[in-house]
């Protein structure tokens, strides 16, 4: 009976079998070569990094597209996810409650590294210290660092809350978060994104801010927060604060690459006051990832082709793209999409990419 059936049988395995390894691999197959391909992997929509036995199949996941930078979140929710001495003096918590049984970040550096991927330490949430937490222990704290709008309440957008990130206090803070992740461990870059040097554009109505402009021009700010002299005197001090950052890591570890993830030019100015155009250009960024979150092809290749009135081509070269792939809520990009981006990327002389997030490649 057996024999009767056993071409057929072996035709449905092979068939089978190779359905299965088309599924697995067809990114892999299909996404053009890239010297830089990256993800960002959060705690949030993911337990990526709960357990070692986590973070052992991220790292062979990632393996297997080729995936060779991992932007691992390090700081959100007003807590780290490494145990740190740093928040422990600041807030009492050592990290993530979730987490305190291990150090996710050490363990991932040990098993990326045996595979060749580069681990970068992604201060996730910068200057915002909570999302929508009015009980935060931050607020109690240090209410002194607080950002305000001009109606002197508590800055805050899209459920984010800020803190006011030209005052001395918060800056200080994140400044010595990143030098703890630098010193300890075998980081190979550490990145700000959308909150890192940034704030909302909202914001600067507190008292230390208005004493500080006050001091220079002898007048109160204007009232609207988008008066174009008034969005470049704040985003001035926050590029500051960014070559602040770029020139301590680079002190404490010169090969340590130091990039930043901003939102969209002039966006990211007129939002969340990020001039990043001025931050390749000054040389405290050894590459910057735009976040060039779309939907759709069209809208997509129009924000990528902004980038030749905002860079020249020799800084082009630190440009990669940031792809919006996958969100929590279920969205998560077609494959086919996905591969017409990169090539677009590609005919523009972008030559790498980072994903968001993890998951579109947790299959």
């Amino acid at each position: 009976m057996f024999s009767i059936y056993k071409p057929l049988i072996i035709a449905l395995i092979f068939l089978f079998i190779r359905c299965n390894i088309h599924d697995q691999t067809y990114l892999e197959k299909h996404l053009p070569e890239s010297t830089f391909r990256g993800v960002w992997v959060t705690n949030v929509g993911s337990d990526a990094l709960k357990s070692e036995a986590d973070i052992k199949a991220l790292v062979s996941n990632c393996k297997k597209y080729l995936i060779n930078h991992l932007f691992v979140v390090v700081w959100n929710k007003g807590v780290t996810q490494y145990p740190s001495d740093v928040l422990e003096k600041y807030i009492g918590v050592k990290q993530e409650t979730m987490l305190s049984h291990f150090d996710p970040l050490e363990y991932l550096i040990s098993q990326a590294h045996k595979q060749g991927i580069k681990v970068h330490a992604w201060f996730e949430f910068g200057f915002s210290f909570a999302y929508d937490d009015p009980e935060s222990v931050w607020i109690e704290k240090y209410p002194e660092w607080l950002g305000r709008d001009r109606e002197g309440k508590i800055l805050k957008k899209n459920n984010f809350m800020w803190w006011n990130a030209l005052h001395p206090g918060p800056q200080k803070f994140l400044l010595e978060l990143i030098e703890e992740v630098v010193t300890n461990y075998d980081i190979d870059g550490i990145q700000g994104d959308d909150r890192l040097p940034a704030m909302p554009s909202e914001g600067g109505y507190d008292d230390y801010t208005l004493s500080l402009f006050q001091s220079e021009y002898n007048t109160d700010p204007p009232i609207d927060h988008k008066e174009g002299s008034w969005i470049r005197w704040r985003s001035d001090r926050l590029s500051e604060y960014g070559k602040e950052v770029y020139q301590k890591v680079k002190a404490i570890r010169s090969e340590t690459m130091v990039s930043w993830a901003p939102s969209i030019y002039p966006w990211s100015e007129q939002e969340y006051l990020q001039s990043w155009p001025d931050w390749i250009k000054g040389g405290y960024a050894d590459f910057i990832v735009p976040q060039f979150y779309r939907y759709k092809l069209e809208d997509y290749s129009k924000i990528v082709d902004l980038l030749e009135t905002q860079v020249n081509r020799e800084e082009k070269k630190r440009v990669y793209a940031g792809v919006l792939t996958s969100l929590g809520g279920g969205y998560r990009i077609n494959d086919t999409l996905l591969i017409k981006m990169v090539n677009y990327h590609r005919s523009k002389e972008i030559m790498g990419e980072v994903f968001f997030y993890y998951e579109t490649f947790n299959r």
